[in-house]
This record gives C-alpha cells, structure tokens and sequence, in this order.
C-alpha cells in the first residue's frame, strides 16, 4: 500500500501564548520532499489527516513547542485526493508544493554538518586556549620561590590542582606554570623554553624543575626542628611551625608534630597544655588559643618595669648634682654615678700613696714643732 510521511511540528498560534500543530512538508517513498507553505500549515486545515488514529497519536505525544516527529501514514482515496492530482503531481487545496529532491536534502545536510563541525573546531581552539588569569585565580597553592623547602611536595600540589581545575594537556600545564613561579625562577623558565619549547612534553619540565630546584642539604630540616617562638601570636608560631614540619616530610607522625611545636613554645606555656587530651593539631591549636593571655600579662609586665626604670631615671637626672656643687662647678643635671668629678677625686686618691708611720716617729715629729707656731 502505498504511504507518505508527513512531518509534525508544534509552533506558536497568532496568540503567543498558546501552541499549534502543523504539517511542514510530506515525503513520499522515493525521499522526495515536498513543503507546505506557512499557510497551510496548521492541522486543522488538514481534514483528512485529522481523522486518522495516528494524528491522535501524534497530539498525544507533541505537548513542547518546537518538538517534531516524522510519521507514515498510509494513503486512503480521500488523502490521495487530497495531496495529488490526477497525474500524481502533489498538491494541496490547488496548491503545487515545492519539492525538495534527495540530492538537494543531502547537499543541506552536508552544510548543516559542515558549519557545524567548523563551530566544533573554533570552540576547540578557544578551549586550547583558556584565560589563564581566570584558571590562576581558582589554584589553591602559592608561589615557588628559593625559600619553599620541598620541591617535589610543592610539585605534587601543582598537579593536583591542575587535576581538579581541569588541566590535562601539557602545553596547557607549561603555560599556567610560569604564572606560579617567583621573579628568581623566571630565568629557569625563559631557558627552557629556548631549549625545548612550550609545546614540549610536561614530564620534561617537571623533571628538569626538580632537579634544578631539589634541596639536598639540611638547612631546611634544621630551621624547621629548631624554629621557636620569639614573640607575637602564639596560634600563628604554631601554625607555621606545623608548615615548616610538613613541607619537609608530609607523612609526619603527628604525635612527633605534636610534640616538636610544643618544645618551640615557652616552658611557662608549654607547662600549661595537658598533653593527655591532644589527640590532633587541632586539639594543640585550641589550646593554645587558650592561652595567649600568658603572653599577653608577660609582656604588660614587662613594661611595667620598663616605665618605672624609665621614671627613675628621668627623677635622677632632673636632680642637680651635688658632687659638682661641692667642687663649686656649677649648677649641672646628671646622675651622680656618671659624675666626673667624682670619677676624678677617686683616680687621685688611687695615685697618690699612703705613708705610714709608727709611734716613736709621730713623736719625734711632734717634739721638733716649735710650741710658738
């Protein structure tokens, strides 16, 4: 039995706010297609269309506008009256519709497939090249510079922030990498890419990086053991004593790093934490937060004997001196203990000798004194 499909389509009415069925185009057996003007287009000018149980179907399963079906229907006499003519021309209500011939439909279709594949591969490029202010801007990592302790630990966050960000290709990974590198390591960069090129192999720069940068020494290991707190925030020596141990070695017991940021601290604070109740860092942090006020009363009080120690001092010198009055030298401002005078009369006494002498020559000296003088 002969049949055509007809191609279904939900479209927006003359009110905008309600939907209506059409009919676009009919193709026949032979894939010729032929187009509906808009005109005619809605399916209620299609009466005989309308009557058939597979319209029924098709307004049960187009509700959406824009949603489409393509759809057989077998020809009655009543359809191929009316969508052909005695000499099998297709038509509709008079009107000869335009056909649309295979050769034509496969010629669109390569157009439409091949703008689209274009649009595919400008979106492509466009991805290749990313904004890397904007990928900068989501990393969680901070700069590598000569001061950072492990570069194989930093590097092992680079690309795990690259992992979560979505930065796979290596020309992509290289890019980003320079933005995370300190003034002093520029140098580094710019020589490699004289020698191998951006568009080189990631695992090359890394290694390279790693080599170059790798700290064999202990200078590290011994800062980080034996950083102490000096003054300011106790929260924050710990917090950075706990960086500098980890940077080193990440796999840290952490009972040990426990115990090593509570030996940089004070013995007056240390004394203080019940080391019982420290299960985690955080556990130390909490504590420790707890007691800042130590730091704080110790160094009131330490200002305290600053101030007084000043006051004296500033009492003293106000007060004339009166080792120069005694020497008549005027009237002068000092503390007594910087006096020169004094300093004078005291090298006198120490240079000139003492005689001594025994009774009988203090006798003699006496009687030799003429009594009239």
């Amino acid at each position: 039995m002969e049949k055509l499909r007809f191609e279904f389509v939900v479209k927006q009415s003359e009110d905008p706010k309600t939907n209506v069925i059409c009919i676009t185009s009919i193709t026949d057996t032979d894939k010729n297609m032929y187009l509906i003007p808009d005109k005619f287009q809605p399916a209620k000018l299609h009466e005989e269309i309308i009557k058939t149980q597979t319209f029924q179907k098709v307004k049960c399963t187009l509700q959406k506008r824009h949603e489409r079906r393509h759809v057989w229907i077998s020809l009655t006499q009543d359809l191929r009256n009316s969508y052909m003519d005695g000499d099998g021309n297709m038509q509709f209500k008079g009107y000869l519709l335009e056909q649309i011939t295979s050769q034509t439909e496969q010629q669109t279709s390569a157009e439409a497939l091949s703008r689209v594949l274009e649009n595919f591969t400008e979106l492509k490029k466009q991805s290749k090249q990313p904004n890397l202010k904007e990928l900068c801007e989501k990393f969680v990592i901070e700069k590598f510079t000569k001061k950072t302790s492990s570069v194989t630990q930093w590097m092992v966050i680079f690309e795990a922030e690259c992992t979560r960000i979505g930065i796979d290709e290596d020309i992509q990974k290289i890019q980003v990498f320079r933005l995370f590198l300190d003034d002093s390591c520029q140098d580094w960069y710019n020589s490699m890419l004289i020698k191998y090129t951006v568009n080189s192999e990631w695992c090359i720069w890394k290694k390279n990086f790693c080599e170059t940068y790798v700290n064999i020494g202990w200078t590290p290991i011994r800062y980080a053991f034996s950083f102490k707190y000096r003054q300011g925030s106790l929260l924050e020596y710990a917090l950075k004593k706990e960086r500098l141990l980890l940077e080193i070695n990440k796999s840290i017991d952490k009972h040990t790093l426990i115990d090593l940021i509570v030996t940089g601290l004070p013995n007056f604070v240390a004394d203080e934490i019940d080391r019982n109740n420290l299960q985690e860092t955080e556990d130390l942090f909490s504590s420790i937060r707890g007691l800042e006020y130590l730091i704080n009363r110790r160094i009131v009080w330490t200002r305290d004997i600053d101030s007084g120690s000043k006051i004296k001092e500033k009492s003293l010198k106000d007060r004339p001196c009166r080792i120069c009055e005694k020497e008549k030298k005027g009237t002068r401002y000092h503390p007594e203990s910087v006096c020169w005078f004094k300093n004078r009369d005291s090298d006198r006494l120490k240079k000139e000798p003492i005689r001594s002498v025994n009774n009988s020559e203090l006798e003699m000296s006496l009687n030799e004194i003429d009594p009239k003088n």
